[in-house]
């Protein structure tokens, strides 16, 4: 298969490290058909950083970790006790063929890994079958072999329907901020302070003695001024901007902050101040050049500080780590979001983990990455669903080094129906735009760290149920053949087979489309115990929005030894004749010592996201 995946955000590709016992086995597969192509194609060794980040990021450990000093500490991943087995599929050239992915799949299936943590995917929009997606289909092959699949959902948020890596068999990951953030400050003239975001390790002075001025007024009589304002090249007077702080906007999409950065410097200005909300949150690396970015709400107090004085003053402060931060976590404005652009009746994503600002491992060579001055740095801050991956990766491999007889789809229920709903406000966890979070956004909520290791209840989504799945998706028996690696002799398709049929399957999550209201929808959920025997009775609380009824058949479920299954019924109502929006809730399962989440998300008859197949 000659389909190019591209990467969320780099490359998943792993450093060869010097030989320990932590990397127990390296493959690397051929990229492109040329036979002159570089040698590192054809080599394990990571030679763009991203696979060693997320393998530290997953399964790491180490006690001196900084950038350049910069949120210094100890630091490890989700599951530092295991080992890493590296499949290099991707190449900076060709990108990542789906003809690697499916060879790494099998060689990993073969070497009999656990975990298979893949930050990558195809990109929004890139309408892909189950029959020809190959990260969908290998992972199908892994999860019949008990392997966990955990995935990125992707970088094109915060775009509705732009989640990729959709498989129900796939555990898909967002992304969402932690709580310390990266200051680099402007000191104003009266030493008023406006926080600024970015890393650099400038040398200014911490007073305010640098003349500043906004890019509009220091543009050159025949420039564009929105070019101008944005700092574009050609269209600032080098008159005007030479020994000045420089304020740019950022809203024309012409060029990079960095470019903007080059081209205040270029024209001796001593530092630039850009305006981005997004990229205020997502620090740049600018090293010692003194760049910091703000939100376009502190814009406005710096204009009004330009225009109240006749010579407005500043400085940019040398970057500091801030811990604490308040709000945390919030789901990045890059995350992808649901719904499923394959079919509403699963909801995607399916749990989120820190994606924003993450310190990991980094290629020790690099020189490109060091700041001017300063040797190839051991340890980078990248962000992007790649990142949020190997986190859950990492707790899935700690779950399963705790229940080695647990199956895939154990250790996706144990992480989804223990996940987090509330932020360090103790409030309700909100997007990047300050809205509450739904289950498009974060799927069943942050990941935790113990609470998956015993989650009292677990939902077991079995093969048939995946096989029905594709039966209900539209695929007939000899098509689902092409996608599972064995499918039991006996197996026929359901003689009821209908896309509305997908939300019957036993998954975590519950999701509901064309939903005609007064008609009702009644859907069953199995629940396998996996806690001591005679537990306290489980009862069940439902969180509804207004309008939509659910009720739970029974409300109360008794389980007097472990492996028990008991199962029960939701049935949805309205009484609106249809929905305008889609609405969101929850059904939990508690016996005082657990709680057992499911997030259900209901949609209407005119909102349906299904492809054609």
């Amino acid at each position: 298969m000659s389909l190019q995946y591209h990467h969320l955000w780099n490359y998943f590709t792993h450093q060869c490290l010097a030989c320990n016992r932590k990397i127990i086995g390296a493959r690397a597969y051929e990229i492109g058909d040329d036979p002159g192509a570089a040698s590192h194609t054809k080599a394990p060794r990571d030679t763009y950083g991203h696979g060693t980040h997320v393998a530290s990021t997953a399964a790491g450990r180490v006690v001196n970790a900084s950038y350049y000093g910069l949120a210094a500490g100890s630091a490890k991943g989700g599951s530092p006790a295991s080992r890493i087995a590296v499949y290099r599929v991707c190449s900076p050239d060709y990108g990542c063929t789906g003809s690697n992915i499916l060879a790494a799949f099998d060689d990993a299936i073969a070497d009999g890994v656990d975990v298979l943590s893949l930050s990558i995917g195809a990109r929004a929009g890139v309408y892909l079958d189950f029959t020809n997606d190959p990260i969908a289909l290998g992972a199908f092959h892994a999860v019949q072999h008990g392997i966990t699949v955990v995935c990125s959902a992707g970088n094109d948020g915060p775009t509705s329907a732009s989640v990729v890596n959709v498989a129900p068999w796939i555990l898909t990951v967002a992304a969402s901020t932690i709580d310390r953030v990266f200051e680099s400050d402007i000191v104003l003239g009266g030493n008023k302070v406006i926080k600024g975001g970015g890393i650099n390790f400038s040398d200014l002075k911490k007073s305010p003695v640098y003349p500043l001025i906004y890019a509009k007024s220091a543009k050159k009589m025949d420039a564009d001024e929105t070019e101008a304002r944005n700092c574009g090249a050609t269209t600032l007077n080098e008159t005007l901007v030479k020994g000045k702080i420089v304020l740019c906007d950022n809203d024309n999409g012409m060029n990079s902050i960095e470019g903007k950065m080059d081209q205040v410097q270029t024209l001796g200005g001593v530092g630039a101040i850009v305006v981005d909300d997004e990229s205020s949150v997502v620090v740049t690396t600018f090293g010692v050049s003194p760049v910091t970015v703000i939100s376009s709400k502190d814009k406005e107090q710096i204009i009004s500080y330009i225009n109240s004085t006749r010579d407005p003053v500043a400085t940019i402060l040398a970057t500091v780590s801030v811990t604490e931060y308040k709000p945390a976590p919030v789901i990045a404005y890059f995350s992808a979001r649901g719904p499923s652009f394959m079919t509403r009746n699963i909801i995607k994503p399916d749990i989120a983990a820190p994606g924003v600002n993450i310190l990991a491992a980094w290629m020790g060579n690099d020189t490109t990455a060091a700041p001017k001055g300063k040797e190839p740095p051991e340890f980078n801050m990248i962000s992007g669903t790649s990142m949020s991956c190997p986190h859950v990766s990492g707790i899935a491999a700690t779950v399963k080094s705790q229940n080695p007889t647990w199956s895939p789809s154990a250790i996706k229920s144990a992480i989804m129906t223990t996940a987090i709903q509330i932020n360090n406000l103790k409030a309700p966890i909100t997007t990047d735009s300050g809205s509450v979070a739904t289950p498009y956004d974060i799927g069943a909520g942050e990941i935790g760290t113990a609470a998956p290791l015993q989650p009292g209840l677990i939902y077991e989504t079995t093969e048939v149920d995946y096989l029905n799945f594709l039966c209900y998706y539209g695929y007939n028996v000899s098509k689902i053949k092409s996608i599972a690696k064995s499918v039991p002799e006996d197996f026929t398709c359901p003689k009821e087979s209908s896309m509305d049929l997908i939300s019957t399957i036993n998954h975590p999550s519950i999701a509901i489309s064309s939903f005609k209201g007064k008609e009702g929808r009644t859907v069953s959920r199995t629940l396998t115990n996996v806690a001591e025997a005679n537990e306290k009775i489980y009862a069940v609380t439902v969180d509804a929005p207004q309008g939509l009824n659910v009720k739970v058949i029974p409300d109360k479920l008794q389980f007097t030894k472990s492996g028990q299954q008991l199962s029960y019924q939701v049935t949805f109502s309205s009484t609106l004749s249809s929905l305008k929006e889609d609405l969101f809730g929850s059904i939990t399962w508690s016996n005082g010592k657990y709680k057992v989440r499911s997030p259900f998300a209901v949609s209407s008859e005119n909102s349906r996201t299904d492809v054609t197949h």
